[in-house]
């Protein structure tokens, strides 16, 4: 058979091997002084030994048979010489004597070490002590030392002891494990042959060097009481449970040693000497202080009896026939000896064994044996004598280990059935003596005489050891089938199917023999055996299929012959005896009820009875067939009769008997039902008081008055017990109805008040019986609470009608409990004193009677505290909006309250207590980290706790142990779901699981709450002192005590030496992903962070060792694994971080190649095999771990439904579904069952009863369906998760990590491997959407950083015309970026527009690495030939733009209609980043594919309508309080994306076409101008929302630039666009003319006047009106009159800027902005510089349009010569305060003499200044850095920020900045020489006109008041101005005026600027010839 099932039972004995010494971590952790001291001899090397052997054999670990070869190798002598310690030597002890002074030498360590006095004396001490050398001794005490820390409260001396004897049992251990391990006749491991041949060879050599002599001296030696007090006498023992672990250790060690001998015999037989030898062992062997052997001892002799099995000769064994001889010899003769054993009863159990090995070997064909197998009768004979049965039931059965073991169960069944069936003539003798004795019996009795002294029990005590032995069935063997021989046919359905067919074949023989000494025994049973045989047949039924064998053998029996031992009988007798009894019923009120006469019942019909009762609690517990069979048999009714038996007067004892009979049948809920209502009849407990009687009856009598006064109550643990049973099976809610008030109350009420509440106080003969009825009475309390789900309808008080009343009804049993538990009541006061009871009385460690039950009660108390605060959150909430008068505490305030016994606010310290007996009571443990884990929920109470914990030193580091014990345990196993509980071992496990991941979860709620909290606590960090200021250390270091922290740490560090990685992550998934959260949350919380990542990254080396083994594999549990690697890899984000800005280069390079590299050099790895360097490629880490993260889902199918409705059922999922502790939206399962089940119990009618079944699988299928989904939605949740942190960390790396660490080449490839491996995953068919849109993400900023790193590579000047193509990263790895970018685009459909925002993002940083960078004018185009220019090859930028472009066609319409679909309509930042991608992609289409799609799809109609609609949302901006900013950013993207597109004929012509301008016309916002004053209150502080203005200019400025680009584009359409542009003007002409009278010339109004006047100039012309179509007079005369003002207006504008303001304005701007006033007056320059270009562009063709020659031209300037003043500044100040007077009449032409200087001037300087920054620029390198740091001023934001820049970066943006001035520069040179130019025709054509054609009036005219308005068009007659008239005065002023002005300076002046400019700019100006032409006129005689 294999044994590896039952092999866990042999853990059992050394499975406890207590928590702290067993973590493997303990060998591995080093502290600062003694890091080598783990290799004491007795202890260090020997705990490796035996995790080597564990590993090995137990655990299967790879790879583990070469390790223990040398293990063995190494260790042999200490198995050789098993437990002898090294000896002492006087040379030795020298040597220690002088480390003090010389220092000594230690193992492992270089030099020697000085060691201080007092460690010395004590390793004298133990050395004496324990006998061993003293260098051994001083060993061990270092090691002590080291290992103190994992023991709180001892001193290194105690621990000491601990680490010798645990040394002791490290090989004990690893002897017993590998004998285990070998092959033989009981049992395999099913391990490799090379395993199992090594240990056998092992084992071999030690068994010939005598070790089983050894081991019996050992056993026999080894006293646990003289141990102790030996260790007394040297102060070697410390409190109890040090004393406790000592012995235990001592103990398990003889037990391990006595195990190996037994295992050994299991397998193979000792030789004939050590068989001898373990005879004359037993010998001397005695019995316990109750007459049972213990366990040690009992090994022994199962060992011997194994010995003495000789069923295994039969397999032929011919070639050792010797030697069977001589071992048959010696052994018999040994046996045979009549010299008595200390203990007779082992001698006859031996013998007896002996005697049937005879009876096998004789037998056998072998004749030899002869001589011996004759005396088997004789050796029976004698161990009858010796009363073989009774020391077999006394002796072995009560030995508590015998239960535990299966091969002791499997060889004691074989001896009991072996000697009836092998000796059935010795059993009739037995039978014929037991019916002999009978009849004396009958006769003694009969004549009243004495009892014979000869009678022998041998049979009865067969039976009862029959009966014994089987009811315990440990391992649901259910041996005793062997007894029952199937008769009748077993076609029976309660039976399994493997024993459907036995019916066929003959039974085996000894089964046959077996199955007639049962059936015989009852035949004619004389009553002296009846008790006896009822009993055998009890532990019979013992088992499934054993009860339905009993039953039917006691219901045939009643047909045949009327046996005394059958249903019938039985059913008969109890109905009499009811009969009977029930005559002398007592009248309640009679007094003798008290002492009821017990005539009716002998003492010996009584143990009848209840040896009966079991026999049928046995049978209906174990068969549902037999229980509904009896209950409804119509003549015995049992409940009925027991019922009335239970109404009689009969002895509490049999009472108890007959309630849990009932209990038994209480088990059917068919059956419970009913039995309620019996119960209630019957008045068992009196629920209803007839009028006018006194007391109270029944139950509670009983307990009050007999049980109280017998101080025993059985009859209470069965009420208790029945209650229990009753209430799991049904609850009706009407019981007692009619007679009372309906409910449970009455019998919670009497649990409560009669049985809990006044259990302490009761006196108890017997100890335990004390907890027992606690722990009963406390298990039906818990059984009402898990079941109790709080409704409305039980906080609203119902009424119930009763006798005609009505009368409060009762509330639900589970209410009544919760509502005790959440006030102050005495059942809680109760439960909590008990638990402080059960705390101490285990702290005592000593055993008591009713141990295991108070540990019982403590458990269901710590579970009702549990299940309260469970439910107390909806039941306050209930509460709460009941309105109801009921007063309730929250049960975790009412834990804070003071404990009456010891005065302090201990509850909640005591229920934390429990943590620290984990070992031995894990349950407890785990319900106590239930607890503290829902308290820790809340924040108020943290604190409270916190000083709880720590107010008493030494409970705090009991605590603190608790914690840490638990969180270390070794052997917690992440078990499968909780159904599988049949195996004790797995069950203790998967518990202590649980409890790590309760209190991991305790940890992490607490960090998320404010300091000081718990967690603070448990992790080790200050909770009195700032928690920063923590200073974290290894265990011991600075007596700094072991943390959960530490224990997380061991926990995860496990295995991280090895190539398979951290061994946590794969055996226990889930606790791994939490450990990982606990230390991800202390390096993001700012308090706690800086004090965890100094001691990860000093002490631990934590994040290097765990990110190495990224990624983490699990197919099983996939999404724990990428939890695991979630948390990881967030904190190595924060790591990257914090040591970036720590600048620790060293530990951020290290991290960043371990996750880049993709080189992997082997002779690193593998040194001492390779001597040369290999460097093969690799998967970069960061790549490997996305592979981890699979993109599919498989997605569950739709529900298919035959009963249920689809949408209801759906409704019904989403009505359960809650989010999580993890934040994950699920279903809650077992809600949705409890719905749908009442759904099905709902249904009425025979139909839908016929259909349950098929219901409830569709209610099966539902919840299976419900249970995918949620954990769909947890693995969808866990990759979410994983890329989330995935994408932070590539970030990190990116963003935050030194530049220069990753170069920028590797960059560019790093980041090319990221974006293609993400775009290949997310393009798989089957990728999940949901992963898409952190996809998305990652692609943007990978994409953003893509582009950055080539953009600064390019400036650096590197890789420009490199061969392999624009930069590192070659074109065609662009290319295909480019590609998978735009099919993701394609992929993502209608559905996912926010998702494609990224994705626009990620296509404009694309698009923007093809831009070419802005490069300086220097003015010298124009000597490059058109040609050269022409014929010059392509370079990188526009080539990468070209094949951009081609692979953009290449996608088509698909690509087209996505992007503009995007752009009309969605998502605001998705239309924003469309219409840029349509902007970015129309601005480098040449071929216009792209335009023609917009313009023929309707897109482009689209958007320009839209503009229509967005005009009442820009009219909601210009309020003061704006209420989003998302209408101006989409109506600005829109506006430039128009404005793209208006920079082609084509596309402005098309605008026009669309009704562009008449959209534009009709919106109303553009005349909303705020007051500008009245908003400069509510500016907004941080200056991100702008101002009223700002936000007015943002709408106006962009459709101003639209409307130029349009002028500048259309050619043919000129004039029609110029006419409706004139039409927008003239519909917004108030605005526009306010706008062009502005007082304050701001930078903003300067802006919005240079755009404005570039229009005007263009449309506000004579000639423009006639294109506009047919125009009435009227209309005709209104736009004239407009067309005028704009130019006077503009005239007067000229002036102001020209002239007077220009200076003012250019100190003011330095003024506003001191910081960047370069900036700023370089724009306002340029700004004026264009107004004034406009308008004397506008005067040119104004003067131009009227006439082609001067004498027909109309005038716009007076003719007078005096230029402004204001250069002194007394006009202007009048210019600013009274503008209409000042410029009321026209400008003067001096103001054009004075402009054309000025421009003049103005040329010169920007020309020094554009020459200047050429050279700084050509000679960049040699620039002195205050220069370069001036240069970056600018664009640097924040103080002190060129500081932090490098130097490359300050010559970057030095380069920039100096373009920039160049750029700037060179854009105002050619304003001025515009400016000029247009300034000189002006001049020239006015001074023709007035010098040449005007002809001067009398002064006297002048009075005349002048009717023309001047600048108009000429009159009808006249050709004047208008203006009053010009007299020949004013021409001559205007001649000398200027002739002075315009003197040979400024004509030298200009023709200079002809000869720097205008040719070098290839375009020949007219600056010559004007100037010419002026000199001519001014020079011109008088006429």
């Amino acid at each position: 058979m294999c044994f590896f099932g039952v092999f866990l039972v042999f853990l059992v004995f050394f499975g406890t091997l207590w928590f702290y010494c067993t973590t493997p971590e303990v060998n591995s952790q080093t502290s600062s002084c003694n890091s080598e001291y783990l290799g004491a001899s007795l202890w260090g090397p020997l705990k490796e030994l035996w995790e080597t052997v564990d590993g090995a054999v137990l655990r299967r670990q790879p790879e583990s048979v070469h390790l223990l070869d040398l293990q063995l190798k190494k260790h042999k002598a200490h198995f050789l010489s098993l437990f002898r310690n090294p000896p002492k030597s006087a040379e030795q002890r020298e040597k220690v004597r002088k480390a003090s002074t010389e220092g000594i030498a230690i193992q492992g360590q270089q030099g020697s070490r000085l060691l201080p006095e007092q460690l010395l004396k004590e390793a004298f001490i133990l050395s004496d002590l324990f006998d061993i050398g003293e260098l051994a001794a001083l060993e061990l005490l270092l090691a002590g030392e080291h290992q103190q820390p994992h023991f709180p409260g001892l001193t290194r001396g105690l621990v000491a002891v601990l680490l010798y004897w645990d040394g002791k049992l490290c090989v004990a251990n690893s002897l017993r494990t590998l004998i285990q391990s070998r092959h033989g006749k009981t049992f395999t491991l099913d391990l490799s042959g090379e395993l199992v041949a090594l240990t056998t060879r092992f084992t071999d050599e030690l068994m010939n060097q005598g070790l089983t002599k050894r081991i019996l001296t050992l056993v026999s030696e080894i006293n646990v009481t003289r141990e102790f007090e030996r260790l007394q006498k040297a102060r070697g023992l410390g409190d109890e449970k040090h004393r406790k672990e000592v012995s235990d250790l001592i103990r398990e060690s003889q037990q391990a040693l006595a195990d190996s001998l037994f295992s050994w015999t299991c397998q193979s037989p000792l030789s004939k000497d050590d068989t001898l030898a373990l005879i004359g062992h037993l010998e001397t062997v005695t019995a316990q202080a109750d007459g049972s052997l213990d366990s040690m001892n009992m090994s022994l002799v199962m060992a011997l009896l194994y010995c003495l099995d000789v069923s295994f000769v039969e397999q032929g064994t011919e070639d050792r026939d010797g030697e069977i001889m001589q071992y048959v010899s010696v052994v018999h003769s040994r046996l045979m000896d009549g010299q008595p054993w200390k203990l007779p009863g082992l001698q006859a159990v031996c013998r007896l064994a002996w005697a049937l090995s005879l009876r096998v070997l004789s037998q056998l064909p072998q004749g030899a044996l002869v001589e011996f197998t004759e005396a088997d009768e004789a050796l029976a004979d004698q161990a009858l004598l010796g009363d073989v049965f009774l020391f077999m039931k006394e002796g072995m059965l009560g030995c508590e280990s015998f239960a535990q073991e299966e091969f002791y169960v499997r060889r004691l069944h074989s001896l009991i059935t072996d000697f009836l069936a092998l000796m059935p003539m010795k059993v009739k003798q037995l039978r014929n003596r037991a019916d002999e004795d009978a009849r004396l019996v009958h006769m003694s009795l009969q004549m009243d005489s004495e009892l014979p002294s000869s009678l022998r029990k041998d049979l009865d005590h067969l039976m009862i050891l029959i009966g014994e032995f089987y009811s315990k069935d440990s391992f649901g063997l259910e041996l005793g089938l062997e007894f029952w021989c199937p008769t009748e046919s077993l076609q029976h359905t309660s039976l399994q199917g493997s024993y459907l067919g036995m019916a066929l074949q003959r039974p085996p023989h000894k089964q046959v023999v077996l199955s007639k000494f049962v059936r015989q025994m009852g035949d004619l049973l004389p009553s002296t055996l009846y008790i006896s045989y009822l009993r055998m047949l009890k532990g019979l039924a013992n088992g499934p299929q054993c009860a339905h064998y009993c039953f039917s053998l006691l219901k045939t029996n009643g047909g045949v012959s009327g046996s005394p031992v059958s249903w019938e009988h039985f059913f008969h007798s109890l109905m009499l005896y009811h009969e009977n009894l029930r005559r002398d019923f007592p009248n309640p009120d009679a007094a003798q009820y008290r002492h009821p006469p017990l005539r009716g019942i002998t003492q010996r019909e009584l143990d009848g009875l209840t040896s009966f009762f079991q026999l049928l609690t046995t049978i209906i517990t174990w068969s549902e067939n037999a229980r509904l069979a009896l209950c409804e048999h119509p003549q015995w009714t049992p409940v009925v009769v027991m019922l009335g038996l239970l109404q009689c007067s009969v002895p509490p004892v049999l009472k108890a008997e007959v309630l849990h009979c009932l209990a038994a049948f209480g088990k059917s809920p068919e059956i419970a039902a009913s039995l309620w209502q019996s119960l209630e009849y019957t008045q068992i407990l009196q629920t209803v008081r007839a009028p006018g009687q006194r007391q109270a009856a029944g139950i509670e009598v009983e307990l009050n008055e007999i049980e109280s006064s017998c101080e025993e109550y059985p009859l209470t643990r069965g009420f208790c017990h029945l209650i229990s049973t009753l209430v799991e099976s049904s609850l009706p809610i009407n019981l007692g109805a009619g007679l009372r008030v309906p409910g449970f109350q009455p019998y919670l009420n009497f649990l409560r008040n009669s049985v809990f509440l006044p259990f302490p106080t009761r006196a108890y003969r017997r100890p335990a019986e004390k907890w027992e009825v606690a722990d009963a009475v406390l298990e039906v309390f818990h059984k009402l609470l898990r079941d109790y789900e709080p409704q409305p309808s039980d906080f609203v008080q119902e009424m119930v009608e009763l006798q005609g009343e009505q009368v409060p009804a009762h509330k639900p049993p589970g209410h009544s409990i919760m509502f005790h538990l959440l006030n102050d009541s005495p059942m809680l006061a109760l439960c909590l004193s008990l638990l402080e009871e059960g705390v101490r009385q285990l702290d005592t460690y000593a055993p008591f009677p009713g141990k295991k039950l108070l540990e019982s009660a403590v458990l269901h108390c710590l579970r009702l505290l549990d299940l309260a605060l469970q439910k107390e959150v909806v039941f306050m909430d209930l509460l709460r909006e009941s309105q109801a008068s009921l007063l309730v505490s929250p049960l975790e305030q009412l834990l804070q309250g003071v404990s009456p016994q010891t005065r302090r606010a201990d509850h909640i310290v005591n229920i934390a207590r429990y943590l620290y007996h984990s070992s031995s009571n894990p349950e407890a443990a785990f319900q106590s980290a239930k607890i503290l884990r829902h308290i820790a929920n809340y924040p108020n109470i943290q604190n409270r706790l916190v000083g709880d914990f720590t107010h008493d030193q030494t409970v705090s580091d009991k605590l603190m142990a608790g914690f840490v014990e638990c969180l270390d345990n070794e052997e917690a196993e992440e078990g499968a779901e909780k159904g599988d509980d049949s195996d004790l071992q797995k069950k203790v496990a998967r518990i202590r699981h649980e409890t790590q991941i309760h209190i991991l979860n305790l940890l992490i709620t607490s960090l998320e709450l404010k300091t000081p909290n718990l967690a603070l606590y448990l992790l080790g960090y200050e909770v009195k002192k700032p928690v920063s200021s923590t200073n974290l250390q290894d265990p011991g270091v600075l007596g700094c005590p072991r943390s959960c922290l530490h224990a997380i740490l061991s926990l995860l560090q496990r295995g991280t030496e090895k190539r398979s990685g951290p061994v946590l992550t794969q055996q226990a998934p889930h606790l791994a992903e939490l450990c990982y959260q606990v230390i991800y949350q202390l390096c993001a919380c700012p308090d706690t962070s800086g004090p965890t990542m100094r001691y990860l990254r000093t002490s631990q080396d934590f994040l290097f060792s765990h990110l190495q083994h990224l990624p983490f594999i699990l197919p099983s549990n996939q999404i724990a694994a990428l939890s695991q690697m979630s948390w990881l890899m967030k904190t190595a984000a924060i790591e990257l971080r914090v040591t970036s800005l720590n600048r620790q280069r060293s530990h951020t390079q290290r991290l960043v190649n371990l996750l880049l590299d993709d080189q992997f050099n082997l002779s690193k790895s593998v040194s001492g095999f390779l001597h040369f360097d290999t460097v093969s490629k690799v998967r970069r880490k960061l790549l490997s771990v996305l592979d981890a993260i699979d993109f599919s889902q498989d997605m569950p199918e739709l529900l298919q439904l035959d009963f249920f409705e689809r949408t209801q059922i759906e409704q019904v999922i989403s009505n359960c579904e809650h989010v999580n502790e993890q934040g994950h939206t699920v279903c809650n399962v077992k809600l949705l069952h409890r719905v749908l089940v009442a759904e099905v119990n709902a249904l009425q009618g025979m139909a839908a009863i016929g259909q349950r079944p098929l219901l409830m699988e569709e209610v099966n299928s539902i919840l299976q369906q419900v249970v995918e989904r949620n954990r769909v939605r947890r693995s969808l949740s866990a990759k979410r998760h994983a890329l989330r942190s995935w994408r932070s960390l590539v970030e990190t790396l990116l963003t935050a990590c030194p530049a220069d660490l990753i170069p920028a080449d590797d960059r560019q490839l790093i980041i090319r491997d990221l974006l293609l491996d993400l775009h290949d995953k997310v393009s798989e068919d089957d990728a999940a959407g949901e992963l898409m849109p952190i996809v998305a993400g990652a692609v943007f900023t990978l994409t953003a950083h893509l582009s950055q790193s080539v953009l600064s590579e390019q400036q650096q000047g590197v890789g420009l015309e490199a061969s392999s193509g624009f930069a590192s990263i070659a074109n065609s790895a662009l290319h295909l970026i480019l590609r998978k970018l735009l099919d993701f685009i394609l992929c993502t459909g209608g559905g996912y527009q926010r998702l494609r925002a990224h994705l626009y993002g990620s296509l404009l940083y694309y698009l923007q690495i093809a831009q070419k960078p802005e490069e300086p004018d220097t003015l010298q185009a124009a000597g490059k030939a058109m040609w050269e220019r022409l014929t010059a090859p392509e370079d990188g930028f526009s080539k990468l733009q070209r094949e951009n472009l081609a692979i953009i066609e290449s996608y088509g319409k698909a690509l087209m209609e996505v992007v503009c679909r995007d752009a009309c309509d969605g998502h605001e930042i998705s239309r924003m980043l469309a219409l840029a991608v349509l902007d970015r992609i129309l601005s480098i289409d040449r071929q216009n594919q792209w335009l023609v799609y917009v313009c023929n799809s309707g897109y482009l109609r689209s958007l320009v309508e839209s503009l229509r609609q967005d005009d009442a949302a820009l009219q909601t901006l210009l309020t003061p309080q704006p209420p989003l900013l998302k209408p101006l950013y989409i109506y600005e993207s829109k506006m430039a994306l128009l404005t793209r597109v208006a920079k082609t004929g084509q596309g402005a012509v098309e605008l026009l076409r669309c009704g562009l301008v008449a959209q534009l016309i009709e919106c109303q916002v553009f005349d909303m101008v705020p007051d500008s004053d009245a908003h400069r209150v509510m500016r907004d502080p941080s200056g991100f929302i702008p101002s009223p203005m700002d936000r007015y200019r943002q709408i106006l400025l962009p459709t101003l630039r639209l409307f130029q680009v349009i002028l500048t584009s259309t050619t043919m359409n000129h004039q029609q666009g110029a006419a409706q542009i004139l039409q927008w003007l003239i519909v917004h002409a108030d605005t526009i003319q306010s706008l062009l009278r502005c007082q304050e010339l701001s930078m903003g109004v300067l802006q919005e006047l240079s755009l404005l006047t570039g229009i005007i100039s263009k449309t506000a012309l004579p000639g423009a009106l006639e294109m506009g179509g047919e125009v009435n007079s009227a209309a005709l005369l209104e736009f004239q009159g407009h067309i005028n003002r704009f130019q006077r207006l503009c005239l007067s504008l000229l002036g102001r800027l020209a002239g007077s303001e220009r200076e003012r304005l250019l100190k003011q701007a330095e003024i506003a902005a001191p910081g960047d006033s370069a900036d700023r007056r370089e724009e306002m320059e340029v700004a004026m510089q264009q107004v004034c270009a406009n308008i004397m562009e506008y005067c040119q063709t104004l003067l131009l349009q009227s006439s082609t020659q001067a004498q027909f031209s109309i005038c716009l300037f007076s003719p007078s010569g005096s230029e402004p003043a204001g250069r002194d500044g007394g006009r202007a100040d009048l210019s600013s305060t009274l503008p209409s007077v000042a410029y009321s009449r026209a400008p003067s032409l001096g103001l054009v003499m004075y402009l054309l200087k000025n421009s003049a001037a103005d040329f010169f300087r920007f020309h020094q200044s554009h020459r200047q920054s050429l050279g700084k620029l050509q000679s960049l390198d040699q620039l002195p850095p205050e220069e370069l740091k001036e240069l970056c001023q600018g664009l640097v934001s924040g103080p002190g920020g060129v500081e932090k820049i490098s130097s490359v970066q300050r010559s970057l943006l030095a380069k920039r900045r100096l373009v920039q001035l160049i750029n700037n520069r060179a854009k105002l040179l050619a304003l001025c020489s515009y400016v000029i130019e247009t300034c000189l025709f002006v001049l020239w054509r006015h001074l023709e006109y007035y010098l040449l054609h005007c002809t001067p009036t009398d002064p006297k005219d002048s009075l005349l008041p002048g009717a023309n308005s001047f600048g108009g068009l000429q009159g009808s007659g006249s050709r004047g101005l208008g203006l009053s008239r010009v007299s020949q005065q004013d021409l001559d002023v205007l001649k000398s005026d200027m002739a002075a002005g315009f003197g040979e300076a400024l004509q030298r002046k200009l023709l200079e600027v002809e000869g720097l400019y205008s040719q070098v700019r290839s375009r020949y100006t007219f600056i010559q010839a004007l100037v010419r032409r002026i000199r001519g006129l001014l020079r011109q005689p008088k006429s």
